[in-house]
C-alpha cells in the first residue's frame, strides 16, 4: 500500500478514487498523569515513554486506515492527514487521539 500526503503518487495515474478512509487511535486517559509522573523519563526536554506512547497511536490509526482501503481494493492513499486531539472526560481526565484518513484510490 502506497501512502502519500499528496494529492497523486508520481509516475502512476489514478484510474479510480475508492472513497475517503480514515482510523483512529486513543491513548487512555492516564497517559497524562503517567506522564508527568515520569517526569524522571524525561532528558533534554522529550520523554520517551510518552513519545513512544504517542508514536504507537499513529502505527494504529495508520494501519486501521491501511485496511479499511485494502477492504475497498484500492492499492494506494492520497491526501494522508494525522491529527493529534486532546480529549476531556467527565471525571477531568484527558484523552489523547490520533486520527488519519486519506483518500483511497486505485493507481494504473
Amino acid at each position: 500500500m502506497i501512502l502519500t500526503t499528496g494529492p497523486n503518487v508520481d509516475g502512476r495515474q489514478v484510474v479510480e478514487y475508492c472513497g475517503l478512509v480514515n482510523g483512529e487511535a486513543i491513548l487512555g486517559a492516564n497517559i497524562f498523569k503517567d506522564f508527568f509522573a515520569g517526569i524522571r523519563d524525561v532528558v533534554g526536554g522529550r520523554s520517551g515513554a510518552y513519545e513512544k506512547s504517542l508514536r504507537q497511536a499513529r502505527n494504529t490509526a495508520i494501519k486501521e486506515m491501511t485496511q479499511a482501503a485494502q477492504e475497498l481494493g484500492a492499492d494506494a492513499i492520497i491526501a494522508v492527514d494525522i491529527d493529534y486531539e486532546s480529549l476531556e472526560i467527565n471525571n477531568g481526565g484527558n484523552m489523547l487521539m490520533v486520527a488519519a484518513s486519506g483518500t483511497a484510490v486505485r493507481l494504473g
